[in-house]
């Protein structure tokens, strides 16, 4: 009986884990081989090199990140503004977190990789869009109101401030309420 190959989703796996603990450097064949506690061999029996592993790993964060939610948001139903917070929480929960921001950090020394984050951000927009504009008609303003919200959701992982007296979640949860419903 022959060995048994690790399977090449255990690669992927192991590629994202590494790209979202220690970045895209750190993502090397012999250190997801010692990881895996395997030989480096089995990994060119799926991939031609190092490029072809980041590639399939950018195609499952792609899939996870746009095709998953928008499948998961569709099963759950529930009007524009709530699928469009269940959206934002599938896609900062603690398996899409780290490594959308490992990502997006790759993103800014990669042509390639910003391209695909760009194709992402502009599916989870336009989700956005279509939440703000169930209370608005201005296309300016649902535009504004779309961006605050992404980076809002995006920059709370960078902020360090405090919130006296709030919680972080409580603080988002309302600049959501103010940003996806018309203010009075």
């Amino acid at each position: 009986m022959g060995a048994l190959r690790t399977p090449r989703g255990k690669w992927v796996e192991e590629g994202l884990r590494t790209l979202a603990e220690s970045g895209v450097d750190a993502v090397r064949v012999e250190a997801l081989a010692k990881s895996l506690g395997v030989s480096k061999g089995g990994f060119y029996g799926y991939f031609a090199d190092r490029d072809a592993l980041l590639t399939e790993m950018l195609d499952r964060w792609e899939r996870e990140a746009t095709d998953d939610v928008l499948a998961r948001v569709e099963q759950e139903g529930g009007d524009l503004k709530d699928r469009a917070r269940l959206a934002g929480r599938l896609t900062f929960s603690e398996r899409l977190l780290p490594i959308d921001l490992a990502v997006r950090d790759w993103a800014r020394r990669d042509p390639a990789v910003a391209e695909r984050l760009r194709r992402v951000d502009n599916t989870r927009m336009d989700l956005l869009r279509q939440a703000v504009a169930a209370s608005c008609d201005d296309p300016d303003e649902i535009e504004a109101r779309s961006l605050l919200a992404f980076c809002a959701a995006i920059g709370s992982h960078f902020l360090a401030a405090d919130h006296p007296g709030r919680t972080r979640a409580q603080v988002l949860a309302r600049a959501a309420d103010l940003l996806l419903d018309r203010p009075r």
